[in-house]
């Protein structure tokens, strides 16, 4: 069953295509996803299934490393969301999918960018304190920069997206922290169960968005989908370029820097998603559209960009603080 779970999971990228072929193509078998507040509690379990995957002592080895995880905060949190400005006024992207755009690109990843990290030989211990940083950040900082750069496009919410975030992110996330760290032997016996939820919850969650996009507007996703794949293959082509170059350029080791690369790199779709629907009803379905295509190019570009990195790199860097050169 283990060795199922992790081809399952290791799959990961393959579903989320295959939701959004499906989506497509039938859009009636997630249409039912989409009532209520379904895509809403899928993405808690998702960051509940996240908080599970952190402990107490991640949080103290914050000590041991805070320029590198400072450094990563603020390559996650500046590269990303000014590219996503940026590429969506270079390529005139319609008000709901520069929106949309802008939206993925304040959304800093979740466990996705751990996984690129441990095949790609990066610092581990770095990708995981990161991740659990970044998503505290996220529930001030995403509302904010949303504010900022999508403000220009759409009045924003600030404070009605905030408490969306408290909602789905970090209500859950400190729960799974909680059980974590109050009934480790249970969440040891899960092993791969939460993974696997959280892969599923993904899928339906991708899925959930295109569907109704294909109902209200099959014509406009099919005329701008070339341009929201270059747009998403530019974001994350960016993110990984510039969050590796920044660790170089501060001098630190590749297992770092290659570590700040996937932080900067992979964003939270689901997240996004489930924010775009709630944030900005008035432009739905389409809003949502641009997270499915991030999604699928992140994890096409970062699990190459891995696996070049896994054959390049004899052996995992040590996961222990500040190696630089």
């Amino acid at each position: 069953m283990k060795k199922i779970a992790e081809w399952f999971i290791n799959l990961y990228a393959v579903w989320i295509v295959l939701s959004f072929v499906i989506g497509y193509f039938f859009p009636e078998a997630f249409l039912w996803f989409t009532h209520g507040n379904l895509m809403t509690w899928a993405l808690a379990l998702v960051m509940l299934g996240m908080g599970l995957t952190l402990k107490v002592e991640d949080f103290r080895a914050l000590f041991r490393m805070p320029r590198t995880v400072v450094l990563a905060a603020i390559s996650q949190y500046t590269v990303m969301p000014l590219s996503g400005w940026l590429i969506a006024h270079l390529l005139g992207l319609p008000t709901e999918f520069a929106v949309g755009l802008i939206l993925v690109a304040c959304c800093p990843g979740g466990t996705a960018s751990n996984m690129i990290a441990y095949i790609g030989r990066a610092n581990v211990a770095l990708s995981v304190i990161s991740t659990a940083v970044s998503t505290l950040l996220g529930i001030v900082m995403t509302p904010v920069l949303c504010k900022l750069l999508a403000g220009q496009f759409v009045p924003v919410d600030a404070w009605g997206m905030f408490m969306n975030v408290v909602q789905v992110v970090l209500i859950p996330v400190a729960l799974g922290v909680f059980i974590n760290y109050r009934f480790p032997r249970f969440v040891a016996g899960l092993g791969q169960t939460g993974p696997v939820v959280s892969t599923i919850a993904i899928v339906f969650i991708s899925g959930g968005i295109i569907a109704p996009a294909v109902i209200g507007g099959r014509e406009t996703m099919l005329e701008y989908a070339g341009l929201l794949i270059l747009a998403s293959s530019l974001l994350h082509t960016l993110g990984f370029t510039l969050g590796y170059a920044l660790g170089r350029i501060f001098r630190y080791d590749q297992g770092i820097a290659k570590a700040i690369a996937c932080e900067t790199g992979m964003q939270n779709g689901g997240l996004a998603a489930v924010l775009a629907k709630s944030s900005f009803p008035q432009l739905m379905p389409l809003v949502a559209v641009p997270s499915v295509f991030c999604s699928i190019m992140q994890t096409v570009i970062g699990g190459l960009l891995a696996t070049i990195w896994r054959f390049t790199t004899r052996e995992n860097p040590q996961n222990t603080p500040e190696h630089g050169k």
